[in-house]
């Protein structure tokens, strides 16, 4: 599974206001309830206890939180350029201002592994990130999602 196949224009937002960690995982489980199929409060418990085992923040501004899901169907995204850079806990110890929020079912570990995977690639690509935080529209930012191939440079 490509990480456009996550997502759609509709679980992109370009300006998210908030001004705290928990606000932003609030705002971006909001976003992946309509088309996970499950209500919010299980997506959020889910999306924040991972994060209280540590940050998921992975530096230069990014960060990935995820979880895994009993009752998910399949894997699925939400992604945000945040409004104000927000305090993550990064381990290089700059703020966020990206967040691709995924959520995968409970027994799929290794496609889970696969799709941090990629994002983790195409996040530490500078140009796919600059790219992304410019996109003047959400169709624009998942169109440059689509043509983005974690293996090689940013189309």
């Amino acid at each position: 599974m490509r990480i456009h196949e996550l997502i759609t224009p509709d679980r992109i937002r370009l300006s998210l206001p908030g001004s705290s960690k928990k606000r932003i995982l609030e705002q971006m489980c909001e976003q992946l309830v309509p088309g996970a199929g499950l209500d919010f409060n299980t997506i959020f418990q889910a999306i924040f206890e991972r994060e209280r085992i540590g940050s998921t923040a992975i530096g230069q501004g990014i960060a990935l939180p995820h979880g895994r899901l009993k009752g998910l169907q399949q894997a699925i995204g939400a992604f945000a350029v945040l409004e104000h850079p927000i305090d993550f806990d990064a381990a290089d110890q700059q703020p966020v201002t990206m967040v691709f929020a995924l959520l995968v079912p409970e027994e799929a570990t290794e496609e889970h592994l696969q799709l941090l995977s990629q994002l983790a690639k195409i996040f530490n690509n500078k140009q796919a990130r600059e790219k992304l935080a410019h996109a003047e529209t959400p169709e624009i930012a998942y169109n440059l999602f689509k043509s983005l191939n974690p293996d090689q440079a940013v189309a």
